[in-house]
């Protein structure tokens, strides 16, 4: 079952030039440990927006498919993007049965293709940062004017929407630089490579400590509700409810703790569409739904 994981993983991610490290290091034979025998029946694609690296996500998301595999009687197929923009594609096209996207991207893929919100995170508000080396000399946003801040995507809510926003209303100018993830953003910083970047709280606390250590965080934003845990509008609801039963059983027992624990969770509770309405308050235009043909 492991290397059924892994070819999966990597196939979904782009990433098939490492099946030969990742068979060396028994990186996800490791992560698989523990789970129980594939259900049979149709294998549900499970789409998670590649905030980190992708021997990151696979190392704390595998772990936690395989349970929710375990706990549902659903057979789940654990699937990324090489990049937050083909992430975006992916969802446009309906490609995820199941898919983790930012606040921002189920406001406009709930639109078309029509994924609806089932679970979200417990006990946390969404909160864009900026980070800076802890020797910086930066103390506030307007000091980083007319400099290049690096961003993991135009569309990532948290780490690029209200961060450029906060600048920008500030009349703050900056260049903003792209790249593929979450954690390319804190490894450029933490090298010294641009002198601020925009993140999240979660994916900076689950950063490893030796890089954490070397930044600090310049600005906070105000939380909105977070990352949504949503279904195509093709599942019957009878399977969308076996999953989200699973989901909001995990802190109920020690495995399901470790697993969540891992992705920097205390929980999953239910979520309902009208949660993001305060995303929608804001009016953003960065992505439109696909039209139909």
């Amino acid at each position: 079952m492991a290397n059924t994981l892994l070819e999966q993983f990597l196939r979904a991610a782009g990433l098939q030039h490492l099946r030969r490290l990742f068979l060396t290091t028994g990186l996800l034979l490791t992560a698989a440990v523990g789970a129980a025998e594939s259900p049979t029946g149709p294998v549900y694609s499970f789409g998670v927006v590649p905030q980190q690296s992708a021997t990151e996500l696979a190392r704390t998301w595998v772990p936690l498919i395989n349970l929710l595999q375990a706990k549902s009687g659903l057979q789940l197929r654990f699937a990324t993007a090489p990049d937050i923009p083909s992430f975006e594609r992916r969802l446009a096209a309906g490609d995820y049965d199941f898919a983790y996207m930012n606040p921002y991207h189920y406001t406009v893929f709930h639109r078309q293709p029509g994924y609806q919100v089932f679970a979200r995170e417990k006990d946390r508000l969404l909160k864009g940062i900026v980070v800076v080396r802890k020797d910086s000399p930066y103390q506030a946003l307007a000091d980083l004017r007319d400099q290049t801040v690096v961003f993991p995507a135009p569309a990532s809510f948290a780490a690029t929407v209200l961060v450029r926003a906060s600048f920008a209303g500030q009349h703050i100018a900056i260049t903003p630089k792209f790249v593929s993830s979450h954690d390319s953003v804190y490894f450029n910083v933490a090298r010294g490579f641009y002198p601020a970047g925009g993140g999240v709280i979660r994916t900076f606390e689950n950063l490893e400590p030796a890089t954490r250590d070397q930044m600090r965080i310049l600005w906070t934003s105000q939380g909105y509700t977070p990352h949504a845990i949503a279904a195509h509008p093709r599942l019957a609801a009878g399977t969308v409810k076996r999953l989200q039963e699973a989901m909001l059983a995990l802190d109920n027992d020690p495995d399901g703790r470790a697993v969540l624990e891992g992705i920097g969770f205390k929980g999953i509770v239910t979520a309902g569409d009208a949660d993001y309405d305060a995303v929608r308050n804001l009016h953003l235009e960065l992505l439109e739904p696909p039209t139909e043909n």
